[in-house]
């Protein structure tokens, strides 16, 4: 097994320890706040990892590690009753962008530092240095690169993700009513993204951490 490898799968068990909840805790925070207690009477408004962890979500991520590329995946979905939300279809949008924000806040919280080293020649010879800070530094970089593909992927305007929701708070009531006849098909059209188009993520994923990270 390759030392990019190991880095890889390092960095994903630790988003998977971390980033996972703080996504799905950020969607029942929100719920919560806009008047929805699904989630907390469910125990989801947590910060533990267990409670969230989705097992086929969680293998998928790995997954998509290992034969490299894009990273993709997900946490067991925190239930929400729309009806209990305030502001109707907008608060069900605001509740399902919190994840994806989650994710943009994690990827930017931990870019910050590396691009301070990558700014820095003094910093960054001293991380050259130790083989143990250039493998915690190169899991720091997968991390941001992980949040930031996973933001993607759930933004994308697919049922069941969260830029659909996201989607269906955005456009008229009319609107709405009509695009959840495709609501269906979701899965197929996830699916064949994921198997016949993972450049079109990967392309968006790698640039947007590559603003991040300044390289």
């Amino acid at each position: 097994m390759s030392q990019q490898l190991v880095e890889e799968l390092v960095a994903v068990a630790i988003f998977i320890l971390i980033a996972f909840p703080v996504h799905e805790f950020s969607h029942a925070f929100a719920a919560f706040r806009l008047g929805d207690s699904t989630a907390r009477w469910q125990g989801r408004l947590t910060l533990n990892p267990i409670v969230h962890f989705d097992p086929l979500g969680g293998a998928v991520l790995v997954l998509s590690a290992l034969i490299g590329g894009v990273f993709i995946g997900w946490a067991k979905p925190t239930p929400v009753n729309p009806y209990n939300l305030r502001y109707g279809r907008r608060g069900e949008s605001i509740v399902a962008l919190s994840g994806p924000i989650s994710n943009l806040v994690m990827a930017a919280a931990v870019a910050i530092p590396i691009r301070i080293i990558n700014m820095s020649p003094s910093l960054y010879d001293t991380v050259g240095s130790s083989a143990i800070a250039v493998f915690l530094y190169n899991i720091a970089n997968f991390f941001v690169v992980i949040n930031v593909f996973l933001m993607v992927f759930n933004l994308l305007p697919i049922p069941p993700l969260d830029g659909w929701h996201v989607l269906l708070g955005l456009v008229d009531a009319r609107t709405a009513y009509n695009l959840r006849a495709f609501e269906q098909y979701g899965f197929i059209v996830l699916l064949l993204i994921i198997l016949l188009a993972p450049s079109f993520i990967g392309d968006i994923g790698y640039n947007l951490a590559g603003v991040l990270l300044g390289t």
